[in-house]
């Protein structure tokens, strides 16, 4: 019997709604295309303050966080930052709502010296108003900016060795974190690579603790970055986080939201197309036609404009390796839906954001992250398409980078993608040159610029895909030569790019839709019939074929 999320479409079944960009665009697939679409959203929490109560007075491996607590101790409280979640959500931010609550019980017992750390790593530098949108105003007014900031990976004098793995990967952090009396970390847990040890020792930490699993060699080792036992970064991290919580006293709370990405007028997008109703046939005829007339530079607004209405699922808290299982179990719930079959053809739309682009244009390079990294690793147990298979994806691909956020990512871009794409040679030759590079350093911990590195990172973050997959056809870019520097093809529209993939499937391929956002992900079985055409897709669904 087929799942509800997965379908099989027939010669009467409507075109598919997918994103191109800060377009939509429908999309007729041919009948016997699986499509695969996100689960429902979970049920939000009746009570979140006081589940957020109860986690942290109930904590895992813990005692309980008051009884840690003592009056003169010094405290530092870590954050993630705007990464997560996609999009912002509407306020109050669930960080808000622990931190007021953690806030609130220091007072209680006397802790004074406190400061608020947003765990940025490499990423870029929020914004007071970001701040703000993300903790409220009275977190802000209290703290910033002398007791909230950003971390800044490259202050000389801002972070301290705390030791060494047996297989001789240091960990180097936060300074003040490091000389606290506790550490506190208040997570969003967005997807299942999120979380755990990476928070602290990820989220703090500085280059010299970066290179060990952020480079090429860990990445082609990696079988989903969604399936923690499958990623040899998350192998990584949790050697070095190991060390981190031997020599610190780290108290982890960790929150997980649903997917309810899409608030009104925009809610139907989550829904299946056969399930619209008249009204929402004709908004979104209104959308597609208002987005195509509109100029690019406001075409994003339009949907920044409507914050996600996220619900808290869940939150716990204690000792990392005693929370994260839990926050992992009910991220899966929330996104895994189980298949049979990989597909010759996967067809996916881009979206307008990622983790890498809150409030800036989606450039080529996240483009390619998008691709080959986070639609490619949204299974567990094997990839939806098979070795050698074919990628047919939307986005116009512009090359268009944002100066403020993304300056080292267009000489990246420009200079070192031209030469080669061959991961390993571009962190042979130039990501030390990069790395050192003054100019970039003074944006990144001055402006609010992403580190030198972040687009080899982002480079490396498609290294797993790039060795699965065949081919990646682009429909609709604005331009040929930006996605041929990313090893693309290109097709004005998707009938051209399904005649250019059968040149290598056959004319009878199997063809599986990611329906995503918002978020989902597959529990792939590859066993069986492997769905090896549209026939033998429409034969699997027919016989239960779909877990």
């Amino acid at each position: 019997m087929n799942h509800p999320c997965v379908i099989t479409l027939d010669k009467k079944s409507p075109p598919r709604t997918l994103f191109s960009g800060d377009k939509l665009v429908k999309v007729d697939l041919p009948a016997g295309t699986r499509v695969i679409y996100p689960k429902p959203p979970l049920a939000g929490l009746k009570d979140p303050d006081a589940a957020i109560r109860y986690a942290i007075n109930h904590p895992h491996g813990s005692p309980p966080l008051y009884a840690k607590l003592k009056p003169g101790m010094k405290v530092t409280i870590a954050v993630d930052d705007i990464s997560v979640c996609l999009p912002p959500m509407k306020r109050p931010d669930v960080r808000q709502r622990v931190l007021e609550i953690v806030l609130e019980q220091m007072r209680d017992h006397g802790v004074d010296d406190v400061h608020i750390i947003i765990a940025t790593s490499f990423h870029r530098r929020m914004r007071e108003w970001e701040l703000r949108n993300m903790l409220g105003d009275k977190i802000v007014d209290a703290y910033w900016p002398k007791k909230l900031y950003n971390h800044d990976a490259e202050d000389p004098a801002g972070m301290k060795y705390v030791g060494t793995t047996e297989l001789g990967e240091p960990v180097v952090l936060n300074r003040r974190a490091v000389e606290s009396d506790l550490i506190i970390y208040v997570n969003l847990n967005l997807v299942p690579m999120d979380g755990g040890h990476k928070s602290v020792t990820v989220g703090l930490c500085g280059y010299d603790s970066l290179k060990p699993h952020h480079n090429p060699h860990v990445m082609r080792k990696c079988h989903s970055y969604m399936d923690p036992p499958k990623s040899a970064l998350n192998t990584v991290v949790e050697r070095m986080g190991k060390i981190t919580d031997a020599a610190l006293d780290v108290f982890t709370i960790e929150t997980t939201i649903n997917n309810r990405m899409f608030d009104k007028p925009l809610g139907f997008l989550s829904k299946k197309e056969e399930d619209y109703t008249m009204a929402e046939r004709a908004a979104l005829d209104a959308m597609i036609y208002t987005l195509d007339r509109t100029p690019s530079h406001l075409r994003q607004e339009i949907f920044q404009r409507v914050p996600a209405p996220y619900e808290l699922t869940g939150v716990w808290a204690g000792k990392t390796e005693h929370v994260h299982p839990h926050t992992l179990k009910k991220c899966f719930e929330q996104y895994s839906v189980p298949a049979t079959g990989q597909a010759d053809i996967v067809v996916a739309g881009v979206p307008y954001i990622s983790p890498y682009n809150i409030n800036a244009y989606l450039n080529p390079l996240l483009v390619q992250v998008m691709v080959e990294g986070y639609l490619h690793n949204l299974y567990r147990g094997a990839p939806v398409v098979k070795k050698g298979g074919t990628v047919i994806a939307f986005h116009p691909c512009s090359d268009r980078f944002d100066p403020d956020q993304h300056a080292p990512y267009i000489e990246f871009v420009h200079r070192v993608l031209p030469e080669t794409r061959d991961a390993m040679v571009m962190h042979k030759k130039y990501e030390e040159e990069f790395s050192k590079n003054p100019s970039y350093i003074e944006l990144y911990r001055k402006g609010h610029a992403y580190h030198p590195v972040h687009p080899f990172y982002m480079w490396y973050w498609g290294e797993a895909g790039r060795q699965h997959r065949g081919r990646v056809i682009l429909v609709g870019p604005d331009n040929e030569y930006v996605p041929k520097l990313l090893g693309y093809e290109t097709a004005k529209t998707f009938a051209d790019a399904l005649e250019m993939a059968k040149d290598t499937h056959g004319r009878n391929p199997a063809i599986t839709c990611m329906h995503v956002p918002p978020i989902g992900m597959v529990d792939m079985t590859p066993t069986g019939s492997s769905a090896t055409s549209t026939s033998s897709n429409a034969a699997l669904a027919a016989h239960g074929g779909e877990a």
